[in-house]
């Protein structure tokens, strides 16, 4: 089949958009290393400086690997975002280790008002790609990749 160039519907364009963003989070401890990966996330959404802490949600998690709980504790925080139209400035989190990781965590934010607030980057997902949390000498790493 012969197309000319003025009748093509479309064409990909190759190397126009990275639609994805990695980060590592540290932290002395687990429940550090889980608060600064959610800050990650959250800087990665709006500037924290135009974001109120005007509302809090909790919610409570488990699994029988930090990494999962991990990723679904990211999961979790995208999840609320897109469902409560919120964006967040700070969390709190608690774990428990028996037979499973038990997270609890409080997050504070705002609903989301572009005329009040700097958003930045609407993440879709956590990926896995890359995903890996790991207890180094002295301090937890995550490495995280997010689609935008």
């Amino acid at each position: 089949m012969n197309i000319k160039n003025d009748k093509k519907k479309y064409k990909f364009l190759e190397d126009v958009a990275i639609a994805d963003i990695a980060f590592e989070a540290y932290g002395k401890t687990l429940t550090e290393m889980f608060e600064n990966s959610a800050l990650a996330i959250f800087e990665l959404s709006a500037d924290l400086k135009t974001v109120d802490a005007r509302e809090k949600l909790e919610f409570a998690l488990e699994n029988e690997k930090i990494d999962n709980l991990l990723y679904d504790f990211l999961s979790e925080i995208l999840f609320l975002k897109d469902s409560k139209y919120m964006v967040f400035k700070k969390s709190e989190v608690s774990i428990i280790e028996n037979e499973k990781y038990q997270l609890k965590a409080v997050l504070e934010g705002d609903t989301i008002n572009p005329q009040k607030q700097k958003l930045e980057n609407d993440i879709k997902a956590v990926t896995m790609h890359m995903f890996e949390v790991k207890k180094e000498k002295t301090r937890w790493k995550a490495t995280v990749v997010v689609d935008i």
